[in-house]
């Protein structure tokens, strides 16, 4: 089943990226946006309650096709190119096994436990 999920990640990275693609964009500028969501990471800074809403509000997918559409609503490109931004980069996090996170620390997310303390 990982495999599989891990599979269905990818292919909403992809789809991510294509639509990228349609937009008026050189393609650089992905390189430099597609790991601005980590920044919201800082909010741990202020303790894990925090640190865990701001994580979880910049890497929903759901917010991230909110943007996306509202952009399209608006006909506004960089909004749209930010949802992609949002999407892509949370569809690469969740491939790789970083999830939604918890109050509990960084480490405890809802596709299970990260870092060291994961494998023993």
């Amino acid at each position: 089943m990982k495999t599989l999920l891990k599979l269905e990640e990818a292919g909403m990275f992809l789809l991510s990226v294509c639509l990228l693609g349609q937009l008026h964009y050189a393609w650089w500028w992905w390189l430099v946006w597609i790991l601005a969501p980590d920044l919201s990471m800082i909010g741990y800074l202020a303790g894990n309650r925090v640190g865990a809403i701001s994580y979880n509000l910049v890497h929903h997918k759901g917010v991230a096709i909110a943007v996306y559409l509202f952009g399209l609503y608006r006909t506004d490109q960089a909004l749209q190119f930010a949802g992609l931004i949002l999407f892509g980069h949370s569809s690469m996090d969740r491939g790789m096994g970083y999830g939604l996170k918890y109050f509990s620390g960084f480490s405890d997310t809802h596709l299970g436990k990260i870092g060291k303390q994961a494998g023993t």
